[in-house]
């Protein structure tokens, strides 16, 4: 018997007041449902996204089918819950220029949110051009002002992308000054583990809802979003799902990329080295779990949070890694560390330093690991082409530990003997009593 499909399952089409570029699934888990739970609780229009897909158009050809509507399904230790997300009122590829320049210049969009990765803002890559391209497009509409909402693992990613922007902008341009006038660069603090979609949990969204998906999101009970800054021209209620607004996001941005995303690449460049797949994997090891809280008491030293919060938060953290029902693979978060591994192991480590404690060895560890990583066979970091390079011709652990600073912390030349006998001890990769 054939199954009615999920597209059946929309109430309402909210008009179009938010752009998204980055149709992906922890958007869809993260700011599609935020949005969506702002819906739920307005007694008025609600804020329809028309979301872009950043490389591949697959994302948008599978929602476009299923009328933009999707289920989410929130796994937790002990089950699943399933609920059907009508945020998004239209998807598109990403490479329809016309369609990203219309929505941008229409006057009744407000904001604009990204989820490009950290990859999307080096230099070189088209994310920034595709949000000038946009603005470009509402300036010349006279469509009024705008905030551009980064939600990508970076401190002080609205700065970050408002950089980026203004750098492809002619200095002294009527386009440059409307948007230094005009448009709002916010930054915020995501968090939400979603791994990647599997068939399996295309079997569990219609089993939960009796409803053909081919493109569910899978994600964990727990989200988080701190954002902060100006919104010119209006926003959704995301409060009504729980999100906060705040003068200073810093404080949570370490809080979340030196504990959380500092974890996880802990766990995967080591987990990987030890033959194991998932988050929930490499933390059921006692060797990994044991250099984790080794990272985790190197790290927190240096947020300004008292001991309760950290505890609390830390505590909260091993539950989320210890869910085995989300499998977080490993292979994706080793992807792009030579974007990932600034902000997430080096910023604490240079903050260390600056108080004048030593360097961590578990810090350390996950630099090593990584050198280890980029010399093996899976490894998807376009940044790091140049070091694998560099890698691949040096004879000595010195020469591999030079190497990795001079890529990720020019500053940090002291610390190349520490570092070189962490490679050398060959420990990273499979710290003592981990799998071999």
């Amino acid at each position: 018997m054939t199954q009615p499909s999920i597209a059946s399952a929309r109430q309402v089409r909210h008009p179009v007041r938010v752009a998204h570029l980055g149709l992906g699934a922890f958007h869809r888990a993260h700011q599609a449902w935020y949005t969506q739970r702002a819906n739920e609780a307005s007694d008025g229009d609600g804020w329809g996204i028309a979301a872009f897909t950043g490389r591949s158009p697959d994302a948008a050809r599978v929602l476009a089918a299923q009328d933009a509507v999707y289920t989410l399904i929130e796994r937790g230790p002990d089950g699943d819950s399933a609920s059907v997300v009508e945020a998004l009122s239209s998807v598109h590829d990403g490479g329809d220029a016309d369609a990203w320049r219309r929505v941008l210049a229409d006057p009744r969009v407000g904001v604009l949110t990204l989820t490009v990765t950290e990859a999307g803002y080096r230099p070189g890559s088209t994310a920034p051009a595709r949000v000038l391209d946009g603005l470009r497009a509402r300036f010349e509409a006279g469509a009024g002002g705008i905030a551009v909402v980064s939600c990508d693992n970076l401190p002080d990613n609205g700065a970050v992308i408002r950089d980026a922007v203004l750098a492809l902008v002619e200095p002294g341009s009527e386009l440059d000054a409307w948007i230094r006038a005009e448009v709002s660069f916010v930054s915020s603090m995501v968090d939400r583990i979603t791994p990647a979609t599997t068939d399996a949990d295309r079997e569990a969204a219609l089993r939960l809802t009796g409803q053909e998906d081919a493109a569910p999101v899978v994600t964990e009970p727990f989200a988080e979003w701190v954002l902060s800054g100006d919104f010119p021209a209006g926003r959704p209620a995301w409060e009504a799902g729980g999100a906060r607004f705040v003068d200073d996001i810093a404080p949570y941005e370490r809080r979340k990329l030196w504990l959380l995303n500092a974890g996880h690449s802990l766990l995967a460049y080591h987990g990987l080295a030890a033959g194991l797949r998932t988050v929930a994997e490499a933390v059921a090891d006692p060797a990994l779990a044991a250099e984790l809280e080794r990272l985790w008491d190197e790290q927190r030293t240096e947020l300004p949070f008292d001991d309760a919060t950290v505890d609390d938060a830390l505590a909260a953290l091993r539950s989320r890694f210890g869910n085995a029902r989300i499998e977080h693979r490993l292979a994706q978060i080793a992807s792009d560390g030579s974007q990932k591994l600034g902000p997430r192991i080096v910023d604490p480590l240079r903050a260390r330093l600056a108080s004048g404690r030593e360097p961590g060895a578990a810090q350390l560890g996950v630099l090593a690991a990584w050198s280890r990583h980029l010399a093996g066979p899976d490894v998807r970091d376009a940044g790091a082409d140049a070091l694998v390079a560099a890698l691949r011709d040096a004879r000595t652990p010195r020469d591999r530990a030079a190497a990795v600073l001079a890529a990720l912390a020019p500053d940090l030349t002291d610390l190349i003997e520490p570092l070189a006998e962490r490679i050398a001890a060959s420990e990273p990769a499979t710290p003592q009593g981990a799998h071999a």
